[in-house]
């Protein structure tokens, strides 16, 4: 048994009396059905909170898990809840509702990772931090490297499964330079980390952050009142032509790709087995797109 265990005491609990340590946005339809359970046959577990006394003499309670259990209860009316009341200081308390989180994997990834970064904050090194959630050090160091730079869609497409740590680190190192981004998704790819969906959810993501930024965070618009000057339109003049460089290059890159398909078609046809083979199986014809660049008189001869 251990030692939170020995310590709990199970006792009824007044819910305003609760504070959220760690608050997460939940799916409705979840939401609904946690309700719905509740109603019918009762709490089944109670929630985990430990005790904390205000400057007044008043005891407040700082909830570890069981928000979906206690905002259910709250709105079916019922004003206290059964709840396990443990002895652990703040950072223990909010590292155990942390660690919930991380194991249900059912919070959204910003809020999760933001909780690693509060720890490294709080003073944990990386190594204290894996420990304590059950996470690699590779992995923490990575998210950490990832979270100070505002790399928000990186971050959610590894949490999300889409991309591998490595390759997110890969594409923010790149920065800004597509050469270096498209050369890291080639190596990605030739050394296996890369393959199939995720191949295509690494171009989309790429595609994004340099349209979007890095960062999804709700940006609040500061409207200006102030008059368009000269230098405000050159600013803006220069953007655009950044952003028709941009097009211009992946046109190029677009452009290579294509001539090399059509050098190997046209080689590939030339090999008469080949040729028989495509028209055994009936796969002898091309678009017409394709067709005019590998035979000259657009069809086979």
């Amino acid at each position: 048994m251990s030692k939170h265990a020995r310590q709990a005491q199970l006792k009824m609990i007044p819910i305003a009396a609760i504070e959220v340590l760690n608050p997460r946005e939940r799916n409705q339809r979840i939401f609904d059905d946690i309700v719905g359970n509740i109603k019918q046959i009762g709490l089944k577990k109670p929630i985990t909170v430990t005790s904390r006394p205000n400057a007044d003499g008043e005891i407040r309670y700082l909830l570890v898990c069981g928000e979906g259990r206690m905002k259910a209860f709250k709105s079916l009316g019922e004003t206290e809840i059964p709840a396990m009341v443990i002895d652990v200081d703040d950072d223990d308390a909010f590292i155990m509702s942390l660690a919930e989180n991380i194991a249900r994997r059912q919070c959204r990834t910003l809020e999760l990772l933001g909780g690693v970064q509060r720890l490294r904050d709080q003073g944990y090194d990386k190594k204290a931090i894996a420990e304590k959630t059950g996470l690699s050090v590779e992995y923490i160091h990575g998210i950490l490297q990832l979270l100070e730079h505002g790399e928000d869609r990186l971050l959610i497409a590894v949490e999300s499964g889409k991309i591998p740590l490595n390759v997110a680190l890969d594409i923010f190192g790149a920065g800004n330079d597509d050469k270096v981004v498209q050369l890291a998704l080639q190596e990605a790819y030739e050394s296996g980390h890369l393959r199939g969906k995720q191949l295509i959810n690494a171009r989309r993501l790429i595609a994004k952050r340099q349209t979007l930024g890095k960062s999804m965070r709700k940006r609040i618009k500061v409207k200006s009142t102030a008059e368009v000057t000269s230098a405000s339109l050159i600013r803006s003049y220069q953007r655009e032509v950044e952003r028709q460089k941009l097009i211009v290059k992946k046109s190029d890159f677009t452009q290579q790709r294509l001539m090399f398909v059509i050098g190997a078609l046209r080689s590939l046809l030339t090999n008469e087995n080949f040729t028989t083979l495509l028209r055994a199986e009936k796969l002898d014809t091309l678009p017409t797109f394709l067709a005019e660049r590998v035979w000259p008189t657009g069809h086979a001869a």
